[in-house]
């Protein structure tokens, strides 16, 4: 086995950075260039873009590379993600008519949902790079997908003040890449297509439902806030919103690309059953993405707010507190992602779900009510309490878990 974990983790985090950064870019283009209204109307639609993504995604990468039966291959993964992510264009639609939106409104968002689906084809290929440990290619993919789609986006946009034309770029851009590098790199490994089998497609999305349901409900719980504005406020607050909020993107990401580089130690750990290392590698995650909060916290209190009005140039002095409780709130969630990811692992994704599930039903109704009492101030407190409720679940659930792993290994030892 290759040993790229300095590489991997290197490549990964600048590739994840940078990727879920762009996002961020996206809409400082959008604000600059075509308003705070068009830009409340783009930022919406991308965060239903990401929603419809995580169902593209499905089961993710996280069961892809963890997969225990051998007989269930790559093929299989793939096949699944061609099903999944064609359903999700189907539902945008659906959506899209039932919500009564304008066409210019729908079209944003369909042509985000393509460019988001593409992308979770692609995932199923960046899951092949990462069993072969290779997930430092993975990084460099990201990263030049990242720089070309901003660049290309920011010079569409210039040109022809239209949002639709420079999400089409995105696509393109994302081909581009793919032809050029993600292939290249796949041909290496000459890579064999099994022939489709349903049983196999099957299995995966009967075992990863659970995992697919608690995923997009997280994505749900993130944006619970931006679902209410959209439903109750305008989109200039919308606008307003998604840019004290794009900070916490990158919170959210630190702790995705801190654990991905160690879900095959995660996964050989368990194997093994030593839960003591299984459990010190959760730890030491989590206080590493406390202390990229608590550096982040610091930053934006001195010079948050006036970075954001610089680049996005407007007037945002009113909403430090929100920035601030934004941030926290994500930081608690990075940690509930770790703590998520170690339980996937172990396959405890029923009561995942659950939790989810609860925690929609709150959020729901916390994000509603706040939003409507309170408008953004509103909609980061529920922001955070949400995220706190979210935390302690997910601690009881861990440590409960993983008490019963130690004890039946130690009931073993005593027979």
């Amino acid at each position: 086995m290759k040993n790229n974990i300095k590489k991997n983790f290197i490549w990964n985090s600048i590739g994840a950075t940078i990727n879920s950064a762009s996002s961020l870019f996206f809409l400082i283009i959008v604000t600059r260039i075509n308003g705070v209204d068009k830009a409340g109307v783009f930022t919406f639609a991308f965060s239903i873009a990401c929603l419809l993504y995580i169902a593209g995604l499905y089961s993710g990468r996280t069961y892809q590379v963890t997969e225990p039966k051998k007989e269930i291959t790559d093929s299989d993964y793939i096949y699944t993600r061609i099903i999944t992510s064609s359903m999700i264009l189907l539902f945008a639609i659906i959506y899209c008519l039932i919500k009564g939106y304008s066409f210019n409104k729908s079209s944003i968002v369909f042509i985000l949902v393509v460019f988001k689906a593409i992308e979770s084809m692609f995932d199923v290929m960046y899951g092949i790079f990462q069993k072969r440990e290779d997930l430092y290619k993975v990084g460099i993919s990201l990263f030049l997908k990242a720089i070309i789609q901003v660049t290309t986006f920011i010079i569409i946009d210039i040109i022809t003040h239209d949002i639709f034309l420079a999400s089409l770029g995105l696509i393109i851009s994302n081909l581009l890449v793919f032809i050029f590098y993600d292939l290249r790199q796949f041909k290496k490994y000459n890579f064999k297509f099994s022939r489709f089998n349903f049983n196999h497609v099957k299995y995966i999305l009967k075992f990863g439902f659970w995992t697919f349901l608690f995923t997009f409900l997280t994505q749900y719980l993130i944006n619970a806030p931006k679902y209410s504005i959209d439903n109750l406020l305008t989109d200039d607050v919308q606008t307003i919103y998604g840019i004290i909020s794009m900070p916490a993107t990158l919170i959210l990401l630190s702790s995705t690309f801190l654990i991905q580089p160690f879900l095959n130690i995660l996964s050989s750990s368990i194997e093994k059953k030593d839960y003591k290392k299984f459990n010190g590698t959760i730890i030491k995650l989590v206080v590493a993405l406390i202390g990229i909060g608590i550096v982040a916290l610091v930053f934006a209190y001195f010079v948050g707010i006036p970075f954001l009005e610089i680049i996005y140039s407007l007037k945002l002095g009113e909403y430090l507190t929100p920035l601030l409780l934004i941030i926290t709130g994500a930081v608690l969630y990075g940690i509930t992602t770790i703590l998520s990811s170690g339980l996937i692992t172990i396959r405890k994704t029923f009561i995942q779900s659950i939790i989810f599930i609860v925690m929609s039903i709150i959020a729901f109704f916390l994000s509603n009510y706040f939003v409507k009492e309170n408008g953004i101030i509103g909609a980061s407190y529920s922001y955070l309490i949400s995220m706190i409720i979210l935390l302690i679940m997910y601690i009881v659930v861990y440590v409960i878990q993983l008490n019963k792993l130690k004890n039946s290994v130690n009931k073993k030892k005593q027979r």
